[in-house]
């Protein structure tokens, strides 16, 4: 596997428009070791977005890009799949785009289980549109439509991905970056809808309204607030309260939707005959 990425890169749309500390570009060039580990033709492979800080991230990368509306990148990406079901499509999305305007795309693709690999950057805040609470905001925290505490509890996205039937669930931090590279590898290889949450920092809007303006700080609160299922393991319930698992989450392989349908076509095509 080539170390060099900027093979996979638009060089003439750098710098990329990403805060300081931000951890959505850690997240991307995890996408990136995982398209060389996979050694994948990059004239194959799809990269859809919606709207928001990670929606970006498609443009800065050299393969068959959609940056779409905001909340429909999955519609997007199942047209994509469907009439090339050879292509490799991958969905970058944040908490916002792909939970609340598109909550319920999330959902049927999940209980579809078609062939894309979704990633949620989950930096529990709006933040190219002003810091606004997004449904992954915890409850207590600041934003600027929730400036005196926000009360709504937050949603689990990656259970939320298990229970709707999502074939592969996992979730990563920026901080575990190594392990991010496995699980994007291994979202693309399950025949299914995979989801990988990652926990992403926020140190412009969330950090600051929140009182933790340094990257450093809110990685190292991923670290804290993170457990293996093998940690899982030697820890009470007391230890596991107000922490999140990582790793993967949920793997169990099922009819994959485009196959199915293509199976139905050469059946009533074969009755008809």
């Amino acid at each position: 596997m080539s170390s060099d990425f900027t093979q996979y890169l638009r060089m003439d749309k750098m710098p990329h428009i990403f805060c300081p500390g931000c951890g959505h570009g850690i997240a991307m060039a995890s996408l990136l070791r995982a398209v060389g580990k996979l050694e994948l033709d990059k004239n194959k492979v799809v990269v859809v977005s919606g709207i928001g800080c990670s929606s970006r991230i498609p443009g800065y990368l050299d393969f068959n890009t959609l940056h779409t509306t905001h909340g429909r990148a999955i519609p997007f990406a199942t047209g994509v799949k469907m009439a090339r079901p050879d292509l490799t499509v991958l969905i970058i999305s944040g908490d916002g785009d792909s939970t609340a305007i598109g909550g319920n795309h999330f959902i049927h693709a999940c209980r579809r289980n078609i062939d894309i690999s979704l990633i949620v950057l989950n930096n529990n805040i709006y933040g190219m549109t002003g810091g606004q609470y997004s449904p992954t905001t915890f409850v207590g925290s600041r934003s600027t439509t929730s400036p005196y505490g926000h009360l709504e509890p937050e949603f689990d996205i990656s259970g939320l991905a298990k229970s709707a039937g999502a074939s592969y669930v996992a979730r990563a931090t920026c901080f575990h970056a190594q392990q991010m590279d496995k699980l994007f590898v291994d979202a693309v290889k399950n025949k299914g809808f995979s989801v990988v949450e990652v926990l992403c920092q926020c140190p412009t809007y969330f950090g600051r309204k929140n009182r933790i303006p340094e990257a450093i700080d809110m990685m190292r609160w991923q670290k804290e607030h993170t457990y293996t299922a093998a940690q899982a393991k030697k820890m009470n319930p007391e230890e596991l309260e107000g922490k999140w698992m990582r790793g993967v989450i949920h793997n169990q392989p099922r009819p994959e939707y485009v196959e199915s349908y293509l199976e139905l076509i050469k059946r009533v095509g074969g009755s008809e005959g």
